[in-house]
């Protein structure tokens, strides 16, 4: 007797996850893989669309031969900012440039000088973030590549493309347009007109609800594919879905990101300075957001304290928290020296830090040292979580993500915390789960009134 079973890709930066979960969405399976990079025709680092592609096709091919699944749904999360340009063939025009490519300088200082940053940063609701504004990749490609921008008959989003490779069907939803793309005009509710004037709408397919599936046939039966959706808005989707009661989420991992459904404030300039911009849900409604690059600063620092300390890459993770440490914090006792390296938000820091007194190889140990870090990262952390939070008055907030297994960093939020009942996250698999229960939306009992 086979198993009905709903699969999910969730597709991040560093890990290609795949999912089988039971029709009460209990997990059954799981596969993580990593692929080796490749570079784009830049020569800038990249993920191999090609074997990411193929991978997914033949996992899917393996569970639909499977004498015991029977595969029902199928759909997709992946990391944001991402687009995958299509000739008129239907066939990739370029690699899957990485959001981390820099824009050049000259280039961003003329898109703006036709479109005045203040106020486009505004009606978009992001930060200026290079190639993060996903859709400014069209106008880099417009200008800097003008034969490969001729080839590109169609612009998915990242999700929207894997779910291409199984439906055929061209399509674009709301979370993966509103994710600082620069494409969404949050005043208006619609594209933002710059779309227009440089005539790149008719590249975007139709919009369609998060939740809308295509039943496709595959070997002998149908399977609803859905249309695929934004990570950090499939993890926010996998909350909004249980409950009905105002909340924060913060979802950590490489990005560590605090979401606020439950607000209608505004952002300003000042919140846009610091790294707060909006999203959108599954129902097409802001999300106010602060972003932080929370996982990347620690992988820096542990690299360096490796080295400088001779441990092992994952030694970190038997480091319990120093009760005399923590002591020594909340009498203020000890200050804290940390700076951070790769944050890319200097606006923040500059809030957080006063100045740069950080010397990782002046402490006695690897977990002396290891503390401050986290320490420091804490405090990072406080700031933007209370930069989501705004006067919306919301105290809920689940935490969610790798960083829920790290007890120093829950111990120091908690204190630094005492306002906010903070609760751990039972559910791991956020992102994976909220791809699965969009393909299920009689579940879901939301009230954003």
């Amino acid at each position: 007797m086979t198993i009905p079973v709903t699969a999910i890709f969730d597709i991040g930066k560093t890990n290609k996850k795949f999912f089988l979960f039971d029709e009460n969405l209990q997990e059954l399976y799981h596969d993580y893989s990593k692929f080796p990079s490749i570079t784009d025709d830049d020569g800038f680092e990249c993920d191999d669309l090609e074997a990411l592609s193929r991978w997914i096709r033949e996992t899917v091919d393996g569970i639909l031969s499977s004498d015991q699944y029977q595969l029902k749904r199928l759909n997709f999360s992946t990391y944001g900012a991402t687009l995958v340009h299509l000739d008129a063939e239907g066939k990739p025009v370029t690699p899957l440039y990485n959001y981390l490519k820099p824009f050049p300088p000259a280039l961003l200082e003329e898109f703006y000088s036709r479109y005045p940053q203040h106020d486009h940063n505004l009606t978009t609701a992001s930060p200026s973030l290079g190639m993060l504004n996903a859709g400014l990749q069209l106008y880099w490609l417009k200008q800097n590549k003008p034969e490969i921008f001729k080839k590109i008959r169609y612009t998915l989003h990242f999700p929207q493309y894997l779910s291409y490779l199984f439906t055929g069907k061209r399509v674009s939803e709301p979370t993966s347009i509103g994710c600082h793309t620069k494409l969404w005009d949050y005043t208006r509710d619609t594209y933002h007109a710059w779309i227009q004037q440089e005539k790149l709408e008719h590249l975007f397919p139709e919009m369609v609800p998060t939740t809308k599936a295509f039943e496709i046939p595959m070997h002998g039966h149908t399977v609803a594919v859905g249309v695929g959706i934004h990570d950090s808005s499939s993890a926010l989707a996998a909350y909004m879905m249980r409950t009905d009661e105002p909340f924060m989420l913060l979802s950590t991992g490489t990005w560590s990101i605090t979401l606020n459904p439950f607000t209608t404030e505004q952002l300003t300039c000042q919140e846009l300075d610091r790294d707060c911009l909006n999203y959108l849900t599954i129902q097409g409604k802001p999300v106010k957001a602060s972003r932080l690059f929370l996982g990347h600063e620690l992988d820096h620092h542990l690299l360096l304290l490796n080295e400088i300390y001779h441990k092992e890459a994952k030694y970190y993770k038997q480091v319990k928290p120093d009760e005399t440490f923590l002591q020594k914090i909340r009498s203020g006792a000890i200050e804290p020296a940390f700076y951070p390296a790769t944050i890319g938000n200097p606006t923040l820091v500059a809030d957080v830090f006063t100045a740069n007194r950080w010397q990782p190889d002046a402490y006695s140990s690897f977990e002396e040292a290891y503390h401050h870090v986290i320490w420091g990262l804490t405090h990072l952390q406080v700031a933007s979580i209370k930069l989501a939070a705004g006067k919306s008055g919301i105290k809920k907030l689940y935490i969610d993500g790798g960083f829920i297994d790290n007890a120093l960093f829950i111990a120091l939020l908690r204190f630094y915390l005492p306002e906010y009942p903070l609760e751990i996250s039972n559910m791991p698999l956020g992102s994976a789960q909220g791809a699965a229960l969009v393909m299920q939306p009689d579940t879901m009992p939301i009230h954003l009134s």
